[in-house]
């Protein structure tokens, strides 16, 4: 398969109209939300917005944009996994003749080539479960945090281990493992993927703008509190996978051991060797970011299992 280049317009594709749906999730994003849903308009059979207990305006936004709305009940916790399952129920029950699903979090835009081109290689692989592209920031200059969020989301082309939250999901595949799971406060995409690639199924990064997130992430603490929830994840990963997923093993080993006082000294030799491939911003970030990742996967490990369901929000 040869991946179609940013910038290139990929070949449209013929298909019946009721092929494609979108699922939008979000929680408070508020102007944010209108502008998602104005890049989807008209970019698959149906358009289906997923609340999680907003408290401002989202849903009034969403039903003014024209979007099918689904607010998500309180009696469980709120999890993006458990929203996009809810949407994914909601095509799957009203729209004859689906086949992929667009999903798509609430703060971001999606690219108006996007969905043709993500056809073009699930026509090309049917193995292919998951297509993804590249999702960048909208305003990478208007904070450090942003601009590493810009650089974290340009992930290697080709056939990957995982994908992101936005992505175009054949269907057939979701079902077959059963979509995502819900309990999971993070991580839930790594998660699916795993269980899609056991199942024989490929998951594909593509040389195509896909979408354009708005991190808006300002402050310090919004930075530490998103690191330790991705560390929460990966203990949360490690729980469900164990031995199945090395790098996860690696990752978690990883940020124990640089977080451990003994080896404060030898960061310079962290931050040098990640400096080569990703320059400073990142490699000091990174480095760094070992510290609030080990206290997300401590928060894991010490919490009883009934307890471990917080939302962990950085927004």
């Amino acid at each position: 398969m040869i991946p179609t280049p940013i910038g290139r317009p990929a070949r449209p594709v013929a298909r019946p109209p009721n092929v494609v749906g979108v699922v939008v999730i979000g929680r408070n994003e508020g102007p944010r939300l209108s502008d998602s849903l104005r890049s989807v308009a008209g970019r698959g059979g149906a358009i289906v917005y997923v609340d999680s207990g907003s408290s401002d305006d989202s849903v009034a936004r969403a039903e003014q944009a024209g979007a099918q709305v689904v607010v998500l009940a309180a009696d469980r916790p709120f999890t993006a996994a458990r929203g996009r399952n809810a949407g994914a129920d909601w095509l799957q029950t009203h729209l004859v003749g689906l086949e992929f699903i667009q999903f798509l979090d609430g703060d971001c835009l999606l690219d108006p080539a996007w969905i043709d081109a993500a056809l073009q290689t699930m026509a090309e692989a049917p193995d292919a479960a998951v297509v993804c592209g590249r999702r960048r920031e909208r305003f990478p200059d208007a904070s450090w945090y942003n601009r590493l969020c810009d650089i974290e989301w340009d992930t290697p082309i080709g056939i990957v281990p995982t994908c992101g939250g936005d992505a175009l999901m054949r269907l057939s595949a979701f079902q077959d493992v059963g979509g995502f799971a819900t309990e999971l406060i993070a991580g839930e995409e790594p998660d699916l993927c795993h269980r899609l690639r056991r199942a024989g199924w490929t998951i594909h990064r593509i040389d195509h703008d896909m979408s354009r997130h708005d991190a808006a992430m300002m402050h310090f603490a919004q930075w530490w509190q998103r690191n330790r929830r991705s560390g929460y994840a990966m203990a949360e990963g490690l729980s469900r996978r164990g031995r199945d997923d090395p790098r996860l093993i690696r990752r978690v080993a990883s940020n124990i051991l640089w977080s451990l006082p003994f080896a404060w000294p030898f960061w310079p030799i962290l931050w040098l060797m990640i400096l080569r491939k990703h320059g400073g911003l990142y490699a000091t970030f990174v480095t760094l970011g070992k510290l609030p990742h080990c206290q997300g996967q401590i928060d894991f490990w010490r919490q009883p299992p009934a307890q471990r369901r917080p939302l962990i929000e950085y927004k």
